[in-house]
């Protein structure tokens, strides 16, 4: 079958069938409802969101493929590296799933994925994506697991892939203005195309495996989890850790920009977001309790896997 950017399209669409089926049944008593979005400038969305369920409080899984002139950032960039002013805008294709979960029980942790494919004239081209877990209360056991996941995929198709990617998404899920990480990390690549490691096909191999562990892992900690017991402090953590989430998607997150800029639907760009969320004024976790313990695995450069 010829690879192009319709079966790749074709693919995602059934990565987001899949992926809803099974969080559906974790879930177990809600179902996602779609809305389906056409964009003025070319092409369109199908955003599906579950919400108030036993165990996702909120959650979206989009899948979208848009077209049209290269957005203004894009085009000054190409222009930079070919050493041009090139008065006549390119056009560009885009097409990807992105997914946010947030649970209710805060032993749950919240996880995103985002993969993509992206294309302009010329024949530039490029996959991109990455997947990272932020748990409201580190459980060193899964962190281990989840990491372990994701190197067992990246090593199956280069040795370099792990480490790399790894640090990337922890160089990239830093809100610097709090010093500390969002979660736990996971993997973070983009432009990966023809390279010194692998060729395209061969990268998007690599790329279709990362999309389809996200079920897998996802199901298997909400499982450990959902049933747990917690306590209002427990919640009240969860809520001030939910702002902190908020806080790296407005002001850092690359796809919120590129969304935004891109006159995306700002319901979907923004179902990124919590239903409920926290900020406490100068908040200080008790000392030696489980919340500063949280606190001080917020940081670069930990081994996971």
């Amino acid at each position: 079958m010829e690879i192009n950017r319709d079966t790749i399209a074709e693919w995602l669409k059934s990565l987001q069938d899949s992926i809803c089926t099974a969080l559906e049944k974790a879930d177990s008593s809600q179902t996602f409802r779609e809305d389906l979005w056409d964009r003025p400038e070319g092409g369109g969305e199908r955003t599906r969101i579950i919400s108030n369920g036993a165990v996702i409080e909120k959650g979206g899984v989009l899948f979208s493929a848009v077209h049209g002139d290269v957005p203004d950032f894009l085009q000054r960039e190409k222009e930079h590296s070919a050493g041009t002013d090139d008065r006549n805008k390119s056009q560009f294709y885009a097409t990807g799933v992105s997914i946010v979960i947030h649970p209710s029980n805060p032993f749950v942790p919240i996880i995103h994925m985002n993969i993509h494919y992206f294309e302009m004239d010329g024949g530039t081209r490029w996959l991109g994506g990455g997947i990272d877990l932020t748990p409201h209360y580190i459980n060193e056991e899964e962190a281990g697991y989840f990491h372990t996941e994701l190197k067992k995929v990246c090593d199956k198709h280069h040795a370099s892939y792990y480490p790399k990617f790894k640090k990337w998404a922890d160089d990239y899920f830093f809100i610097t203005h709090r010093k500390e990480t969002r979660g736990i990390g996971g993997i973070f690549f983009d432009r990966l195309n023809e390279s010194a490691e692998m060729n395209f096909n061969q990268n998007l191999a690599f790329w279709k495996d990362i999309g389809e562990l996200f079920a897998v892992v996802y199901c298997e900690l909400i499982r450990r989890n959902k049933h747990k017991l917690f306590s209002e402090q427990h919640k009240q953590w969860q809520l001030l850790r939910r702002g902190r989430y908020v806080e790296f998607n407005l002001v850092y997150d690359k796809g919120t920009k590129f969304g935004l800029e891109t006159n995306g639907r700002v319901e979907s760009i923004l179902m990124s977001l919590p239903k409920l969320a926290s900020w406490e004024y100068d908040f200080k976790p008790e000392k030696n309790s489980e919340e500063e313990k949280k606190l001080g695995l917020l940081k670069k450069e930990i081994s996971w896997a």
